[in-house]
């Protein structure tokens, strides 16, 4: 097993993001800019939870840890966009906020355990 898989903030990300996935998959109102920069988003904040996982220093870990919260915030932005725009009701929306908020939360104590 590796390392990334034992971190609860790995998993978590990983189901959102193929929530995210399945959602933009049936959402075709969606301008494809939006869609491909929220798909790149989400999935950008799965590899660089992995990808700092595996580094050895912490200054390491920690910079990528900052990058997968980067992309969180740059999600929830796009969603916003897309709520603004109509094209996802507030259940799902407010669904998806949550999501990114805890996931962003758990990136932030990565974050500062790095020090």
């Amino acid at each position: 097993m590796f390392d990334f898989e034992k971190l609860t903030v790995y998993s978590k990300a990983k189901v959102l993001n193929r929530e995210i996935i399945l959602f933009l998959r049936y959402e075709k109102r969606i301008d494809s800019y939006i869609r491909d920069q929220l798909k790149r988003a989400s999935i950008s904040s799965v590899i660089n939870i992995a990808e700092g996982s595996g580094k050895f220093s912490k200054p390491d870990k920690k910079r990528f840890y900052i990058i997968a919260r980067g992309s969180v915030y740059e999600c929830v932005s796009l969603l916003e966009l897309i709520y603004d725009d109509r094209l996802i009701d507030e259940k799902r929306f407010r669904y998806f906020y949550e999501k990114y908020e805890e996931i962003s939360k758990m990136l932030l104590g990565l974050i500062n355990s790095q020090n």
